[in-house]
């Protein structure tokens, strides 16, 4: 059963989209980080305070020997992520409940993924480089080498109009990063690999991709259904995962105004107390 019309929208081009302080190279020393993100996690809803979260977390630290420097960085730029997710996420302090209900690591780096593009501005704007390389069908659509983010990152231009400026030392560790995340979330095999392919689904990231769509987008969000996109998912695949959430009970198929149309059972990530009361 299918709720999508032929073809679909995809996300613009985010050049120009962005001022100087709104872009950052976080990345060349914070990736995903899926256990560090996930203890964050657990301490913010043990805690529910930042600030207590950040004394337990550094007092943990200062016990293991970690390096103070590496130890703020990491997080500053992890706990960003989550202060600052849109509301089209599910709520930080759920995160616990949600990746408590993944069945691999790459499920956990999946639902940690739409929080580091949302929260990266330079992150975002090389997905929906790549995002538009795959809808279009371009030979080795998914080519992360440092030569193919080069060239994404060559067009990128600030809100001014100005270019895009680092020092390839710096670029070069910037591609090590973007690829490090795309192993994490199942589009590059290995770290030989440079030339990905889309990823499998579990059915957590699938419901958390879902409800990000739903949230982002507008009344026709299944044409360009964000967090799919996000995660390269091809537009030939969305009937089949459309389905798969239908067969999940937190979605369904309802027919209005003549045409079935695919929408959240109750609110888009009620589906994740309901998990946690199980």
């Amino acid at each position: 059963m299918s709720a999508l019309p032929d073809g679909g929208r995809d996300p613009p081009s985010l050049s120009r989209a962005f001022s100087h302080d709104e872009v950052n190279m976080d990345l060349t020393m914070c990736g995903l980080l899926p256990e560090r993100a996930e203890e964050l996690a657990h301490l913010y809803e043990e805690h529910e305070n930042w600030n207590q979260v950040k004394e337990v977390w550094f007092e943990e630290r200062r016990a293991n020997r970690s390096t103070k420097g590496s130890s703020q960085k990491i997080y500053r730029v992890l706990t960003s992520r989550f202060q600052n997710a849109p509301a089209s996420l599910p709520n930080p302090r759920d995160l616990p409940g949600v990746l408590d209900s993944c069945a691999t690591s790459r499920d956990k780096a999946q639902v940690l993924y739409p929080y580091l593009v949302a929260d990266d501005a330079l992150v975002r704007y090389v997905v929906h480089e790549y995002v538009q390389r795959l809808s279009e069908g371009q030979p080795d659509a998914l080519n992360f080498s440092n030569e193919s983010l080069t060239t994404a990152l060559d067009r990128f231009e600030y809100a001014d109009g100005s270019a895009f400026d680092y020092a390839d030392s710096t670029i070069e560790r910037w591609c090590e990063g973007f690829r490090s995340v795309m192993r994490e979330i199942g589009v590059l095999e290995d770290q030989q690999t440079v030339v990905g392919s889309p990823p499998s689904l579990g059915d957590t990231p699938l419901l958390v991709a879902m409800g990000y769509s739903y949230e982002e987008g507008d009344d026709g969000w299944v044409e360009s259904p964000v967090g799919l996109q996000y995660l390269f998912q091809p537009s030939d695949r969305w009937e089949e995962l459309y389905d798969r959430a239908a067969e999940t009970g937190a979605w369904e198929f309802v027919e209005l105004h003549g045409s079935l149309q695919l929408r959240p059972t109750d609110e888009p990530y009620s589906w994740i107390s309901q998990e946690g009361g199980e």
